[in-house]
């Protein structure tokens, strides 16, 4: 996969993840200043960022920017759940994030 199909796919990836698959339960839920009673935060936080690192090591056929991708999610939807940085602030991180491992995912040689 080329480089722009790749950062095409994790955009798709991207809205799929952060809208219908995080559904109400996980955006509540993730915030540790209003987390659901009996529902640890951080693990509503951490299966989250998981599934975006599913979809970033599979598009990009390297699992390590998978795992990289969920640290940086789970950090920057944390930071945006506490009010240090905004909404749109939260989405340009994760475009950017999608785009550098754009960059890092070029096909290795045959």
């Amino acid at each position: 996969m080329n480089r722009k199909t790749a950062f095409l796919a994790m955009i798709g990836g991207h809205a799929l993840a952060d809208y219908p698959l995080q559904g109400d339960f996980l955006a509540k839920g993730k915030s540790r200043n209003a987390p659901i009673p009996g529902c640890p935060w951080w693990q509503l936080l951490s299966a989250h960022a998981a599934i975006h690192g599913l979809f970033v090591g599979v598009i990009t056929k390297r699992p390590i920017l998978g795992v990289v991708e969920a640290i940086i999610h789970a950090i920057t939807d944390d930071a945006k759940c506490r009010g240090r940085i905004s909404y749109n602030q939260d989405q340009a991180v994760h475009i950017v994030c999608k785009a550098v491992w754009a960059v890092l995912s070029k096909d290795k040689a045959p």
